[in-house]
């Protein structure tokens, strides 16, 4: 009979690996709950024309990477590839956006996009995110900005860069975008078979290509920042004299435009000198003040990002982070069937106290039984023969300090001396 093997691109995540997860999500809960964030959560699966409507049609996630599923009645879903967009469903749906009010909420969880799957990039891959609302200012972008540096520097991973760069309002972007195409034309038939359709159907997605010729035809396009004026050109020069201040170091990105139709003004990416290979965002984001009006909702100005944990995952192993599953505080050595009996109960009662304790199921000798709870890394044991269970006195050995100290046994008595 053949084995059964994950989908491709869709990874298993076992025991080992998860306490380096647990302190990724953890790092995340602890550092975006300080800058006032509140967790939410969305259903993965999403009516079809949330994307299309919300990340663009001609993005290559709607063109090429949803995974599109029919339900009995025949309407579309999609599993969702990105979750800014079913955040801000939700919170039109569920009346939460009020005009001139502040909202902070933060997201972790599984999206799917069929990509092709390579290091750090899988079909189902999991992310971090965060998403503000209700602030035009450029103070918000640079403490969205500020907030990923401080989770970075908590979670210990350095050499990593933000890129920043600005896309203006929509009608700079108009211009910008006519000035693009009047450049690649000239050398439309040098461009990739993508880029060719990208050049009628969305000039600036041509920015975002990963084919090495059209990256080196893009390298003297002009800047989306020489065409920023007024407002929009105040806005980044204020985003950036506010990093400044704070020490956090970037460098501009003229060529950077993000992968979705909903961003305008500010966008960034935080990048990896090493670790990663060629795909080396670690997270993006920026603006997106029109995309609750697109989808139907009020006019609120928003921005946020979404970063891989897969991602974050490698950098932390390529620095030789180690994270080991936590280890039982208390293991009882069964000398008999009855000293069995006894952990089955002592462990029950001391666990509704909190403590992690383990005992051996299995009719093994003393001896292995001491080795096992060695190999397991437990903290202290205790020995249940016939003798502590007549004189209910035992001994509680530290395997860590070798200390040994006399103990009652029972519940009250193991608790305190833990």
């Amino acid at each position: 009979m053949n084995l059964i093997r994950a989908v491709k691109g869709m990874n298993d995540l076992l025991p080992d690996e998860v306490a380096l997860w647990q302190f990724i999500e953890k790092t995340t809960h602890d550092v975006f709950s300080r800058y006032g964030f509140l967790e939410m959560r969305t259903p993965i699966l999403e009516d079809l024309n949330l994307f299309v409507r919300g990340v663009g049609d001609t993005t290559d996630i709607v063109e090429k990477e949803m995974y599109v599923l029919k339900d009995r009645d025949d309407s579309l879903l999609a599993l969702r590839p990105e979750n800014t967009a079913g955040v801000v469903r939700a919170l039109i749906e569920h009346k939460t956006f009020v005009q001139e009010s502040e909202l902070k909420v933060y997201y972790v969880g599984p999206m799917f996009r069929r990509d092709r799957p390579q290091k750090g990039r899988l079909r189902q891959f999991h992310q971090i995110g965060a998403e503000f609302f209700g602030i035009k200012e450029p103070s918000a972008d640079i403490e969205l900005i500020a907030m990923l540096n401080q989770y970075f520097t908590e979670l210990g991973i350095e050499n990593l860069t933000f890129r920043l760069n600005s896309l203006g309002d929509a009608d700079e972007r108009k211009t910008y975008v006519a000035a693009l195409v009047r450049y690649y034309e000239g050398r439309r038939d040098e461009l990739c078979a993508d880029c060719q359709a990208r050049l009628t159907k969305n000039p600036l997605r041509l920015l975002d290509c990963k084919n090495p010729q059209c990256i080196e035809i893009s390298k003297n396009v002009p800047a989306m920042t020489d065409f920023l004026v007024g407002p929009s050109k105040e806005h980044f020069e204020a985003v950036q004299a506010g990093l400044r201040e704070l020490n956090i170091p970037f460098e501009l990105s003229p060529r950077l435009v993000r992968g979705l139709d909903y961003y305008s003004r500010t966008v960034f990416e935080l990048v990896a000198s090493s670790g990663l290979g060629a795909q080396n965002a670690v997270l993006g984001g920026g603006r997106y003040d029109t995309l609750s009006e697109n989808l139907g909702g009020p006019s609120v100005p928003a921005l946020g990002f979404a970063g891989g944990i897969e991602r974050i995952a490698i950098l932390l192993n390529e620095k030789g982070a180690t994270f080991a599953n936590k280890a039982p505080t208390l293991t009882f050595i069964c000398a008999d069937a009855q000293g069995r009996e006894a952990a089955i109960v002592l462990s029950q009662r001391l666990r509704a106290k909190g403590v992690f304790v383990d005992f051996d199921h299995k009719d093994r000798s003393v001896k292995s039984q001491m080795r096992r709870a060695d190999k397991i890394g437990s903290q202290s044991i205790i020995v249940l023969g016939e003798r502590e269970r007549t004189e209910q006195l035992g001994q509680l050995k530290n395997l860590r300090t070798s200390e040994v100290k006399a103990i009652g046994i029972n519940v009250e008595a193991i608790y305190s001396a833990l």
